[in-house]
């Protein structure tokens, strides 16, 4: 995305020892916070806004895509933009307050910068109302990204130095593939864990709860190994992701 180096200046950050370097990025919606029960709400009140049926029910089991995306199915093409900014507008008196954050997101980001490496929030969400959320449930990160949709997800990714990308879609492991980072997947969100599979997936979790523990396996490896070297030269290698019980590897 042009110019967005200079909208989204790289924080200094606090890195020491194995995780110098160390970058790790979250997909925002069924990655980290569970948005259904609010997105649900503020398509409701879009739909009595603008006399237009939206089934709020279906849209929210196929979260992850553009905004716009989802609005197609309702809107005819030339209504799309103005209803997405009255969305927008919506969103923060009726979504943010009825999201909660998914299991182990905060235990999650919190061990990226407990190891001393950086968290990053990437997401196709409008930027504000996904600041919004964080700030909401208390969810810290060093920087948030929005805008950004599958394979475009890599900008963010590439510019911040990411070696992992978590999130719940097949789009999420297409953007972490192109930008060469290593593609962790939960199975939280639309995409079972054999569509993120097929996608290709390098460690599929259960939910967050996991990450940290594999987080450190990673860390550990890779600082042995000398770095965040990945499959193709450029990103990360990955670290294999062993246990058992429910948010084990799936892989």
């Amino acid at each position: 995305m042009a110019g967005m180096a200079a909208a989204h200046p790289t924080p200094a950050g606090s890195v020491t020892g194995s995780t110098a370097g160390l970058t790790v990025g979250f997909d925002l919606d069924m990655t980290l916070i569970d948005s259904r029960p609010g997105i649900r709400a503020a398509y409701r009140e879009l739909a009595a806004r603008t006399g237009t049926f939206v089934d709020a029910d279906l849209a929210v089991t196929r979260l992850g895509p553009p905004l716009e995306e989802e609005l197609a199915h309702w809107f005819p093409q030339e209504r799309i933009a103005e209803v997405a900014d009255l969305y927008r507008s919506l969103y923060p008196h009726h979504a943010v307050a009825p999201t909660s954050a998914l299991p182990g997101a905060r235990e999650a980001v919190s061990a990226v910068r407990r190891l001393g490496g950086r968290a990053i929030v990437v997401t196709a969400k409008h930027e504000p109302n996904a600041k919004l959320h964080l700030a909401h449930l208390g969810i810290e990160a060093d920087a948030v990204i929005g805008w950004l949709w599958a394979e475009a997800k890599a900008e963010a990714l590439r510019e911040y130095g990411a070696a992992v990308y978590v999130g719940d879609h097949v789009g999420d492991v297409r953007g972490a593939r192109t930008a060469g980072a290593l593609s962790v997947a939960v199975a939280t969100g639309p995409c079972d864990a054999a569509e993120l599979r097929a996608a290709g997936a390098d460690v599929l979790l259960t939910d967050l709860t996991g990450f940290p523990a594999w987080l450190e396996r990673y860390v550990a490896e890779r600082g042995a190994a000398g770095g965040y070297a990945g499959p193709d030269g450029d990103g990360p290698a990955a670290a294999p992701a062993t246990g058992a019980g429910p948010s084990a590897d799936l892989a």
